[in-house]
């Protein structure tokens, strides 16, 4: 039997195919397996979060909001500060379609009030003599379109000489839907500035002191205890008190965008440094740092995304927080002050239990702060499933 090693010196003969590799001809792959292998991890997030029913809808429903802040003249019916003394504490008018069994189209009915004169009560009666037809893409009072230029067209007004209050009117005669609509501008761009501190403080704070270690981490952790320790709600309050009565509407908002981003991280940092803990010692890391890579590099390139689930549910989670931190504050009268319109300052108009039973419409902002939460909370949890990788 001939052996099959080559003579002493010899160069060994090899069997590998210089031309160029096909990985389809491997393993012949059904289209709908090319698909899957082929896409992108943002489209693989895609079609898993497509079957979230609860998550896609209330993303939708939150684009929805967030596309109509710039809006908000546009879709008011009246101006943020409009006032009819005829028409102060006025219950909300019911949409109508038919009259007398004819079609009309969306429309309501007019109304009258007396004064009692023993209870100084306003009582409002329905006039279904009065027809009001709603106008659409109609020419209504006059408004600044983002400070540029005056404008008058609106989504929809109410007839001439007539009203349209779908949700009442507060003490001042002023629209109560008009205001939560300019109300939505402040309440929701509060949550995403304040979350952008946040999470810059968090993921670089608590990334350093994970990927470091050492005295680093422990100053901190010290300082993350410390902050922890400290009951929430004084402090804003405290923090919030301090703010000088002086300060313009403008720098109000912005100091309570920044105490609620100041005060939110610390979760967050300990949530990445205990990641980054584990994950440093990772071959990858260790390949990173061999071809010469910055730790800051290592740590927002390679680190981070690996769990990114994490942080998008966190994201979702802190600002509804922070939401709910700014209506608290102005619930309270601590926050933002008129002329500034958002939807705590307008349940601050709510606190009298007196004003509550006699006139309920007015808690009617708590309802949208409510469908926020709850839809951040469901697009969350659709999110941290389609980026999780191992679910």
């Amino acid at each position: 039997m001939s052996s099959a090693l080559p003579p002493d010196g010899a160069p060994l003969a090899h069997f590998v195919s210089d031309k160029p590799f096909d990985p389809k001809a491997i393993e012949k792959l059904t289209p709908e397996q090319e698909r899957i292998y082929l896409a992108s991890q943002l489209r693989l997030m895609w079609w898993k979060l497509r079957k979230h029913r609860a998550a896609v809808v209330s993303g939708l429903f939150l684009a929805l909001l967030y596309l109509s802040i710039p809006f908000s003249e546009f879709l008011a019916p009246y101006n943020l500060n409009h006032r009819q003394v005829d028409h102060i504490y006025m219950p909300p008018q019911r949409l109508h379609l038919f009259h007398e069994g004819r079609f009309v189209g969306p429309f309501v009915y007019g109304s009258s009030f007396e004064l009692d004169m023993e209870t100084l009560e306003r009582k409002y009666e329905t006039d279904r003599t009065k027809v009001y037809p709603l106008r659409f893409f109609c020419k209504g009072e006059e408004y600044t379109f983002w400070g540029l230029w005056q404008a008058n067209r609106r989504l929809f007004c109410a007839a001439e000489n007539g009203t349209a209050y779908l949700l009442g009117t507060d003490r001042l005669g002023r629209d109560v839907l008009s205001r939560i609509i300019y109300g939505t501008r402040i309440s929701l761009t509060i949550g995403l500035i304040g979350i952008t501190i946040s999470f810059v403080l968090g993921i670089t704070i608590g990334g350093l002191a994970g990927y470091y270690g050492g005295w680093l981490d422990h100053v901190v952790q010290r300082i993350i205890e410390v902050l922890q320790s400290l009951p929430s709600i004084p402090l804003w309050l405290a923090l919030a008190a301090i703010m000088p009565v002086t300060w313009s509407p403008i720098l109000v908002y912005f100091g309570i965008t920044l105490i609620l981003g100041l005060l939110d991280w610390t979760g967050l940092a300990r949530a990445v440094r205990s990641k980054l803990l584990s994950l440093r010692e990772e071959d990858y890391v260790m390949a990173a740092e061999l071809m010469g890579a910055s730790p800051i590099r290592i740590i927002f390139r390679h680190l981070i995304p690996g769990f990114m689930s994490h942080l998008i549910a966190s994201a979702t989670i802190t600002i509804p927080s922070m939401i709910l931190g700014e209506t608290a504050l102005s619930f309270l009268g601590l926050g933002l002050r008129p002329p500034v319109t958002s939807w705590g300052v307008l349940l601050n108009e709510a606190q009298n239990i007196n004003v509550v039973a006699l006139y309920p419409w007015l808690i009617a902002p708590v309802v949208p702060v409510i469908l926020v939460i709850l839809a951040f909370n469901f697009l969350g949890d659709g999110l941290r499933d389609a980026a999780d990788p191992y679910r």
